[in-house]
């Protein structure tokens, strides 16, 4: 029987017509075998969790769906349109959190799961948030919203910590090159101080401080004074999902800003998270996944820099 990984998750909302609020995700995944070929053009039989607290939290949904790969070995389903096992979608309370998404698989299509799989909800959809919370923007919950111009950029995700104060990411209004390799470094391990999937600046900062050093894509970013900031990292690769996510809304404001250029349809871009000693995460902008086998660190493509506030 074939092993599936899934490689990379994409949330986004679905609107509904009916509703105030959104009333569904949809989820994608990039499905690949044991050998790390594609699964492609297959159905599968899936059941999905909506888990809260932690990855072994109490499951308050669950429902099952058959979702057919492409061609591509992406799966795509929609979170709250399947057979319900337990729970109610629309009744979650997404402030509430954090959540997590559980995916147990059956690659013959059947009930017989034997693939899990659990990730974090590292962003909760603000209009299912706004359900219950209110308004990430304009509605006293959050005083900055997605897409702003802000900061000598762009925001395109925002969140507040335990004590509630209003955190957000800004990407770079323009490329800071689009032909760049990862680093002149390129088959040497790292290790786990440049392997964070988040904390993009902390790999940034292990990339540039690797003996031998002289150029990067995270030099790039960290040298960076565009906007007028001096605090640019090169994105982990949950910030480049993060910031694929929020495409339209970043696109919509960056196309009415003089000198900026739009993030493009077909593009590779670096993330600053390493896998191995000759390779790297990277974002497929023409794909919307994550992937690290296509291309080696001395590989020239799109770099991006991002900032936090």
């Amino acid at each position: 029987m074939k092993r599936i990984i899934i490689l990379c998750a994409v949330i986004l909302i679905t609107a509904s017509v009916f509703a105030q609020a959104p009333q569904k995700m949809s989820y994608q995944a990039v499905i690949r075998n044991s050998s790390n070929a594609l699964v492609t053009n297959m159905a599968v039989g899936m059941r999905i969790s909506i888990l809260q607290t932690s990855a072994t939290g109490t499951a308050v949904y669950v429902e099952t769906q058959t979702p057919t790969t492409n061609a591509n070995g992406l799966a795509t389903l929609e979170i709250g349109g399947g057979t319900v096992v337990s729970g109610n979608f629309v009744k979650i309370n997404w402030a509430n959190g954090p959540y997590f998404i559980k995916t147990e698989t059956d690659p013959t299509g059947g009930t017989s799961y034997t693939i899990t799989g659990t990730s974090q909800l590292l962003s909760v959809p603000y209009a299912l948030y706004a359900a219950n919370a209110g308004t990430a923007s304009g509605g006293g919950n959050f005083t900055h919203y997605i897409g702003e111009a802000f900061g000598g950029g762009v925001i395109f995700h925002l969140w507040k910590d335990a004590q509630g104060v209003e955190h957000g990411l800004i990407v770079d209004k323009t490329d800071l090159s689009t032909s760049q390799v990862w680093s002149n470094i390129n088959q040497t391990l790292i290790g786990p101080s440049a392997q964070s999937s988040w904390d993009g600046l902390s790999n940034s900062n292990a990339i540039v401080g690797q003996a031998g050093h002289t150029s990067s894509a995270s030099k790039l970013c960290l040298n960076s004074t565009n906007g007028g900031q001096s605090d640019w990292y090169l994105p982990s690769i949950d910030e480049l999902s993060l910031l694929w996510h929020s495409r339209f809304n970043v696109n919509k404001s960056l196309s009415a800003i003089g000198g900026a250029k739009v993030l493009p349809n077909s593009a590779y871009y670096w993330s600053s998270t390493e896998h191995g000693g000759s390779n790297a995460w990277f974002f497929a902008f023409n794909y919307g996944d994550a992937d690290f086998s296509a291309i080696s660190k001395g590989s020239a493509v799109y770099v991006r820099a991002v900032r936090a506030f």
